[in-house]
């Protein structure tokens, strides 16, 4: 690839022990359409995306729950706007009983405005939704780590 190439993240694929399950947790809580989906037994996926453009993939493929403690996925984070709309998504989030990793909305660091909250899906992926501004002036979570880092 050359300088010029334009790069950036297409869509994220998700492994899923139950696509309803997932499928109702991730519109409720990101608001996404769906854009396709597959039902036949064996190979049920969906694509979710907003105003036409795809985000995340959900493949029903998977048996257990997400490990933490082994090479690979992170988390998954997502931006939104102001910490008001990372506030409505905790709500949401917790009239689903969703589990938190930190109580409210924390900085991304010390003394940082960036911030957001931190959960997981019915599967124990982890989840970020975050602002960049307005996560001050609460104390970080993490000292001397960055918050989504150690979680």
């Amino acid at each position: 690839m050359t300088e010029a190439t334009t790069l950036q993240t297409g869509h994220v694929g998700v492994n899923v022990t139950d696509l309803e399950r997932s499928l109702a947790f991730y519109r409720a809580v990101f608001g996404f359409d769906v854009m396709a989906e597959g039902k036949e037994d064996g190979r049920r996926w969906a694509f979710l995306g907003r105003e036409g453009r795809l985000l995340v993939t959900l493949w029903q493929q998977s048996t257990g729950s997400f490990a933490t403690g082994r090479p690979g996925l992170h988390h998954l984070s997502f931006q939104v706007g102001t910490v008001e709309e990372v506030g409505a998504a905790e709500e949401v989030l917790r009239g689903l009983g969703a589990e938190f990793t930190y109580d409210g909305i924390v900085p991304h660091g010390e003394g940082g405005t960036s911030g957001g909250i931190f959960f997981t899906d019915p599967d124990g992926i982890r989840l970020e939704i975050y602002a960049p501004t307005g996560a001050d002036p609460a104390d970080a979570p993490t000292p001397a780590a960055p918050t989504c880092g150690f979680f």
